[in-house]
């Protein structure tokens, strides 16, 4: 059996280089990385030793689907918020997403709509506008971006998408989560 692979996703899930992974078990680095590329196989008890250090049982490692994920989302997953007052209806994409580094949305913005004034943080937005025009403002700022266009840009201060196109405004935003 292969477990160079799964040892790597679980390192790397507990946010540890080879080489701290290797302090921790009084392993090597580079024998770390020959039991990730199934090069060599540990003895019973570096296994052991390594899934503890990882926070693993050894039932949980060699359950089938232990490493599986989701992949695809199904449109019936998603789900919505309509705000009439000022515009907008805002659909997640991804359940759960706001546990997650990013959170993947699809935003509807009708004529003269606003989507809320987001307060600065250390998150990164990505947008594409996929129908009509968004306006984005970032502090004092204002860029303006149309159909087949898209943004990127740190929130490092105030900022806020709106619709000043004749028409409704349709945009795929991306953000990663601030953890301040």
């Amino acid at each position: 059996m292969q477990i160079g692979k799964n040892l790597k996703n679980l390192r790397l899930k507990s946010g540890l280089t080879q080489e701290e992974l290797g302090e921790r078990t009084d392993l090597s680095k580079g024998y770390i990385s020959q039991l990730e590329r199934d090069l060599s196989s540990p003895s019973m008890d570096t296994f052991f030793s390594i899934l503890e250090v990882l926070g693993c049982t050894p039932e949980k490692f060699f359950e089938s689907g232990a490493a599986v994920q989701k992949v695809v989302y199904k449109e019936e997953d998603q789900y919505g918020y309509k705000d009439e007052e000022k515009g907008y209806s805002i659909q997640w994409l991804v359940p759960e997403s706001n546990e997650k580094e990013m959170e993947p949305i699809r935003l509807l913005l009708k004529e003269k709509g606003e989507f809320k004034e987001f307060e600065p943080s250390s998150s990164e937005t990505f947008g594409y506008v996929m129908k009509g025009s968004v306006s984005i403002r970032i502090g004092s700022r204002y860029y303006e971006a149309c159909e087949g266009e898209s943004i990127y840009f740190s929130a490092a201060d105030t900022h806020q998408i709106t619709n000043q196109h004749s028409g409704s405004s349709e945009i795929l935003l991306v953000a990663t989560h601030s953890y301040l």
